[in-house]
C-alpha cells in the first residue's frame, strides 16, 4: 500500500476508534493523563434566600486541666456540634468561610499553621473579631512524633507567638498534625502550656478531594451529639461544601460551639454526675 492511500485509510479508521496507531506524525510528542487543578476561582454563590442560623448561646470557654489530657468528642446528652478547620489560613478560601460562618451565626474552631498566620495576620484578626476560637497546628506541619523534644516545643511556641502577635489572644487548645503525637507528647505539652491535644469523632477525609456533595454527605451521615468534625479550610472543594453541609446540620436540630466550649461543657456534666448524691436502698 503506498504512503497516501495508507493515510487516508488511517483517518477513516480514527473515525470509528478515536486513534490510530499505525502513524505517528513526525515530532509529535507522546502525552499522558490530563492532569487537572482545583478551581481556585470559584466564589460561593450569593445567598438568595434564608439560611438557618445557629441560636446565640451563652457559654463558658473556660476549663480546667482536670477536663483531661486528650479531647476528641464532647457530651453526648446534648444535640452539639463543634466544626474545626485545620491548615490554615488561607488567602481565599478561609475569608470565604467566615462570609459562610457569619451568614449563619456559627462559631468555629481554627487550626492554623504559624507561619500561614505569619503571612496572613490581617485574617487571623478577622477570625478572633468575628467570635471564632484560634488553636495551635503547629509552625510548619511536621509529624510531631519524628521530631525531638525541644523542636516540637518549638512548633508550638513559634505558633503561639505568631498568633498572640497577630491577634492577642492565646490559644487555649492544640491539634497535632495528621493526629499524630505520642501519649508522652500529649502529656508533656498540657504540662508546659496548659493544651489538651484535640483530636476529632467525625472525618469526611476531604483531604482527598472527593468533592463537595460526598464531603457534606460524610458529615451529615457521621455526625452525632458531641461531635468534633474535622475539614480543611485550606481546600476549596471542602469550602464549597460548607454551606450545604452548615444547613443540613442546623436542620437536623445541631447547635455549633467552639471546641473549647464543648471542653467546659463536658467537664461540667462530668462534675455534675460525680456531685449527684446516689440514693441507697
Amino acid at each position: 500500500m503506498n504512503l497516501p492511500l495508507r493515510i487516508f485509510c488511517c483517518v477513516l479508521l480514527s473515525a470509528s476508534f478515536g486513534a490510530c496507531s499505525s502513524y505517528k506524525k513526525k515530532g509529535a510528542v507522546k502525552t499522558g493523563a490530563v492532569k487537572t487543578v482545583s478551581n481556585s476561582d470559584y466564589r460561593t454563590p450569593t445567598l438568595t434566600g434564608a439560611v438557618p442560623r445557629n441560636p446565640d448561646m451563652r457559654l463558658t470557654a473556660g476549663f480546667s486541666a482536670a477536663a483531661g489530657v486528650t479531647q476528641s468528642r464532647g457530651p453526648t446528652d446534648r444535640q452539639i456540634v463543634a466544626m474545626t478547620f485545620d491548615d490554615g489560613p488561607h488567602p481565599q478560601n478561609t475569608p470565604r468561610l467566615l462570609d459562610i460562618l457569619r451568614a449563619r451565626n456559627i462559631k468555629a474552631t481554627f487550626y492554623v499553621i504559624g507561619r500561614s498566620v505569619d503571612n496572613y495576620p490581617q485574617i487571623v484578626r478577622r477570625i478572633v473579631a468575628e467570635g471564632h476560637e484560634i488553636g495551635n497546628h503547629t509552625y510548619t506541619h511536621r509529624n510531631l512524633t519524628k521530631l525531638s523534644d525541644s523542636e516540637m516545643l518549638r512548633e508550638l511556641t513559634r505558633t503561639r507567638d505568631s498568633i498572640v502577635k497577630a491577634s492577642g489572644v492565646q490559644p487555649r487548645t492544640m491539634r497535632p498534625p495528621y493526629g499524630a503525637l505520642l501519649q508522652r507528647q500529649r502529656a508533656m505539652i498540657h504540662q508546659d502550656f496548659g493544651y489538651p491535644t484535640v483530636l476529632w469523632s467525625v472525618d469526611p477525609r476531604d483531604w482527598q478531594r472527593p468533592g463537595p456533595s460526598v464531603v457534606t454527605s460524610r458529615i451529615l451521615t457521621n455526625s452525632h451529639n458531641g461531635a468534633i468534625i474535622l475539614a480543611h479550610d485550606l481546600h476549596s472543594p471542602s469550602v464549597d461544601a460548607m454551606p450545604a453541609t452548615l444547613d443540613g446540620l442546623l436542620r437536623k436540630g445541631f447547635k455549633f460551639v467552639t471546641v473549647s466550649q464543648m471542653i467546659a461543657m463536658k467537664e461540667a456534666s462530668v462534675l455534675a454526675s460525680t456531685d449527684t448524691p446516689s440514693t441507697g436502698s
